[in-house]
């Protein structure tokens, strides 16, 4: 009996033993489980596409170079660029990388501390984020390096072969970025020279995207449980194909996806991945969150959230969200969306399969379409009756979204404008009075949001003769346009009002675009030499909205004549030029009460 005793005692404590070894083995795998980089470690010299590692402190000293910014070449220390990015700081840490496409250009800047460079064009890129791993991801305990030398290829690119796992790096590294900075260096022609004999390698060029479908795109996709996994599947499908069809690039769209369920999240942004190829790629990896269709939520998170400049947003490029619904939401969607459009956000709806007439009850919010979009003519709603049939509405999808000159639901007072600036260049202004007139233009357009898409200015001056200073599609910035005012010269000479007017609306207003409100200023000192009814009335009926502003010896009549009705609202007076910054305001409040008056569906 005490034999049996003994024996199950020693059982016992080997099996204790046992669980001990295999815990201790266990922690120590996950101690080993996050590779560790040294600081001159660049991400061409590392074969895997994606990997989290630990870079050591130290690492932002000047001799690892870094070139780029968010987007690094990989010709960059993968721990410096982390630095540079903020992911991490000079005491080091674990960091995400993921491999991107080779960019046209990195720009150089500072920040946290390190310096980056500018570089023309680099075969691949990758970037830096906080070293938390996806959901569902495999990374890596050990990782790949490439023991091959550098690779001159065809088409002004790289390529570093991948062929065998060693941390060893190849023995010209130090002479290749030593080139770097050589007079009569190839780096901006072909890449670094090589003297070793090589074999070129032809690779297919980058997109840099679409240039005439410049936008920033969201896309909210339905993750409920409601939607199913076979049509999560073809939702995926639908993305890609959108994605392949938009032909996305730096130069051209650019496209992040959020997720919605109970809670929205951003699967990536806008500036994550620059060409088509690696978004599909991507959007392959996405795994459903499940829970409710709470669209109204997901709508406020874009609207505060994703259409930031830290996360890829270009200002000049329209931003779209695109939600994608499956049935309906199960929240309210009104608020949000008007909150949303109004801080410039264009919204589209692709429908799918909506409720049934024994479901329709059990919709919290009817008509939630029409009452999400800001024109309920069909145009920024798609509903499709199947999943099944959801490809077919790609192209037609793709054509609205790029069609920039439509994107007019997000506009605001503020941004929706062609703005003609007619300026009383007579002898009687002087040059010291006319300097203050410039001013008063230039105080009237900095309150605008300029680009080539949103609020666009132009200028003409005037006196017995007329001079285009420039036109719309001149300047596309709000410092150019500011710059451009400071740059009209004085001409001095007689007052043809009327003529002004003819003239402006032949060299600016008949080159505005459709949905812009065209809007002339008009600023004079004194009576025309000629009629200046016939021409106001004529701008007027061609869709005009005229202001006219008076100094000094300007008159009433004439002004009231010019503004557009009511008078009160359009025209004003002011014995001294010193008083103009007055009508600043009230300028640009008529404008916008006006624009807010009109209706939007």
């Amino acid at each position: 009996m005490q034999s049996r005793t003994a024996i199950a005692m020693v059982f016992a404590m080997l099996l204790t033993c046992t669980d001990a070894t295999k815990e201790a083995t266990k922690k120590k795998k996950s101690k080993l489980s996050v590779p560790q980089l040294d600081c001159d470690i660049k991400a061409a010299k590392i074969i895997n596409p994606e990997f989290i590692a630990k870079c050591p402190s130290g690492c932002q000293d000047v001799k690892y170079r870094v070139y780029g910014t968010d987007i690094y070449a990989s010709f960059s220390s993968i721990c410096g660029a982390a630095i540079h990015s903020g992911t991490i700081d000079k005491s080091g840490g674990k960091i995400l990388v993921q491999k991107v496409a080779g960019q046209s250009g990195y720009k150089g800047s500072f920040a946290n501390g390190i310096r980056s460079l500018s570089l023309p064009r680099w075969r691949e890129s990758f970037i830096v984020s906080e070293g938390k791993p996806k959901k569902g991801v495999h990374y890596p305990s050990t990782l790949e390096y490439s023991s091959s030398k550098s690779t001159p290829v065809k088409g002004n690119v790289w390529s570093w072969p991948t062929t065998t796992r060693s941390r060893t790096l190849p023995r010209n590294e130090t002479s290749m970025e030593a080139d770097l900075w050589k007079p009569g260096s190839s780096l901006f022609d072909t890449g670094f020279s090589s003297k070793d004999d090589v074999v070129p390698i032809p690779l297919e060029p980058v997109s840099q995207g679409n240039p005439n479908c410049k936008v920033d795109l969201s896309f909210l996709i339905d993750g409920s449980w409601s939607i199913g996994k076979r049509r999560f599947q073809i939702q995926k499908q639908f993305l890609k194909d959108v994605a392949q069809a938009l032909d996305v690039g730096t130069a051209g769209p650019l496209m992040g996806i959020i997720q919605y369920g109970d809670d929205p999240s951003t699967e990536f942004n806008l500036k994550t991945y620059a060409n088509s190829k690696d978004l599909k790629n991507a959007i392959d990896k996405i795994l459903q969150k499940g829970g409710l269709s709470n669209v109204g939520r997901a709508l406020s998170f874009v609207n505060k959230n994703f259409f930031e400049d830290a996360n890829g947003n270009r200002g000049s490029a329209p931003n779209v969200a695109i939600v994608m619904v499956d049935g309906w939401p199960t929240d309210k969607v009104e608020e949000a969306s008007r909150l949303a459009r109004e801080s410039g956000i264009n919204i589209f709806f692709v429908t799918i399969e909506g409720p049934d007439e024994n479901e329709k009850q059990n919709v919290i919010e009817t008509n939630f379409v029409d009452k999400a979009v800001c024109r309920t003519n069909g145009y920024y709603s798609i509903n499709v009756p199947s999943w099944f049939s959801l490809h077919k509405v790609v192209q037609q999808l793709v054509k609205r979204v790029c069609d920039t000159d439509r994107l007019a639901c997000s506009k605001t007072c503020l941004n929706a404008a062609d703005i003609g600036f007619v300026i009383d260049g007579s002898s009687s202004v002087g040059t010291g009075n006319f300097r203050t007139v410039l001013q008063f233009v230039a105080n009237i357009s900095k309150e605008f949001e300029i680009s080539d898409t949103d609020t666009r200015i132009g200028a003409v001056q005037y006196t017995y003769e007329q001079r285009l200073e420039f036109g719309f599609d001149k300047h596309s910035s709000k410092q150019d346009v500011l710059n451009a005012i400071k740059r009209i010269n004085y001409w001095s000479g007689g007052t043809s009002t009327g003529a002004a007017i003819n003239y402006a609306f032949e060299q600016l207003f008949s080159k505005s675009k459709p949905n812009k409100r065209k809007i002339m200023i008009l600023i004079t000192d004194g009576r025309s030499y000629d009629d200046v009814r016939g021409p106001a009335t004529a701008a007027h009926q061609n869709g005009v909205i005229a202001y006219s502003v008076g100094i000094a010896w300007a008159a009433q009549d004439e002004l009231e004549a010019i503004a557009t009705d009511p008078d009160k609202e359009h025209s004003f007076f002011v014995d001294e030029f010193d008083s103009l910054y007055r009508f600043v305001p009230k300028i640009i409040q008529n404008i916008c009460m006006e624009f807010n008056s009109q209706p939007r569906n």
